[in-house]
């Protein structure tokens, strides 16, 4: 796609699902124009495991994550700043966006304290204690320059529940004033405000409304993935998308399984992450459209076929599970195989999720993917459910 021209954010939206909340739209952002339904592999200190910034372009993507957590502990901002922001320091053309540092408060909570000035981490660096405020998130992402930056929120366990979920989704609101406050640029960065509110769908409403009265330009949906049930993750969705303003972007944090991502897409979010597609991959285990494929197990040892012969990555191309199974998790051409896959197959799911919108066909993908991923027929619950309430039903393509 071609380069965007220079602004903040634009999101224009092509096509809308005449069934479910799915769209598709291209959001203009200062270094590349970004195609979503939109996948983002997570690159946390500039880089990602087992893949170049070069190789990312080849596969297609338009946009990566860092994270202003670990980028502030190092290199550190001062570096960051000196070498132009991390778009030039790391060699990526295209479009960055950060996240906040929140998030470690969930997962390095025991090294955390929390109070409403900000976050006080000890360094699993071995550095002196790092003081995290709204106002120092700013500063670390000003200095890293990505085109999307987060407010710092007050993240909570998506399972706990009691005044410490109140606490947490007010004082988001309050830490978002002094975000928008303290950011420097305007005018290049973007700042998406992140509802809170863990399993509580009032609290997750009341922070919806809270952010939407901000001059901002896109929302992101915090707290989720956490370990709540299905069942009520995609409700906690659900309440935020339904009322977000149609013409803005709205990213689902951490979101990364294939299903996930399509019920997501059918409920109105446009934007995901996640580092499970590179994780699992230095596991030793591939992405395919019937779930994860474990080349550890001594099954594949004589299986000469590619991961996916029907898929087009320079891996399933060239090699086979049989060789991928003798060097899995002991060479580290493995990892850089298989993360070449994952991404691609995440590529794949997003492309084909944007065409079938555009082509008004969007349930009839959904149908055909939960076929594949279930081939029982048996369904879960929850998917049947939420996909019902935005008019998908997949009970007549179900061989149970």
């Amino acid at each position: 796609m071609a380069q965007a021209a220079k602004s903040s954010l634009k999101f224009t939206i092509l096509a809308e699902c005449n069934t479910s909340l799915a769209r598709t739209g291209v959001m203009n952002l200062p270094h590349h124009a970004v195609e979503t339904p939109v996948f983002m592999p997570v690159g946390t200190q500039g880089t990602l495991k087992g893949i170049l910034p070069d190789q990312l372009e080849e596969l297609g993507y338009q946009i990566i994550l860092g994270n202003t957590y670990h980028l502030g502990m190092r290199p550190g901002p001062d570096l960051l700043k000196k070498a132009g922001g991390l778009h030039k320091f790391m060699g990526w053309d295209r479009a960055l966006l950060t996240d906040s540092g929140g998030f470690q408060m969930v997962s390095l909570l025991k090294l955390a304290e929390i109070t409403e000035d900000g976050v006080k981490f000890k360094s699993p660096y071995g550095a002196d204690d790092c003081m995290l405020t709204p106002e120092e998130s700013i500063r670390i992402q000003n200095a890293i320059g990505a085109d999307i930056i987060m407010q710092l929120d007050d993240v909570v366990e998506s399972t706990l529940s009691g005044p410490r979920v109140e606490e947490s989704t007010y004082r988001t609101s309050r830490w978002l004033d002094r975000c928008l406050s303290a950011h420097e640029r305007p005018d290049d960065q973007t700042i998406f405000p992140i509802v809170q509110g863990a399993s509580d769908p009032d609290l997750r409403l009341i922070s919806t409304r809270m952010h939407m009265e901000k001059d901002v330009k896109g929302f992101a949906l915090g707290g989720l993935s956490g370990g709540e049930a299905k069942s009520v993750f995609w409700k906690m969705v659900l309440v935020s998308t339904k009322i977000l303003p149609k013409d803005k972007p709205r990213y689902i944090m951490g979101v990364g399984f294939a299903t996930d991502i399509v019920i997501c897409c059918a409920l109105g979010a446009d934007m995901f992450d996640c580092v499970f597609p590179t994780r699992t991959a230095r596991f030793g285990c591939a992405l395919t459209a019937s779930g994860q494929m474990n080349l550890r197990q001594k099954k594949y040892k004589f299986d000469f076929q590619p991961i996916d012969s029907e898929c087009e990555c320079l891996t399933c191309k060239r090699h086979t599970r049989a060789y991928l199974n003798s060097i899995v998790t002991v060479q580290p051409t493995a990892c850089h195989l298989l993360t070449i896959h994952n991404l691609y197959f995440q590529m794949s799911l997003m492309r084909s999720i944007r065409q079938s919108i555009k082509d008004q066909r969007f349930p009839e993908f959904v149908r055909s993917y939960m076929n594949k991923a279930y081939p029982s027929g048996k369904f879960p619950h929850w998917i049947l459910k939420s996909l019902r309430t935005v008019n998908i039903d997949l009970s007549s393509d179900s061989k149970s």
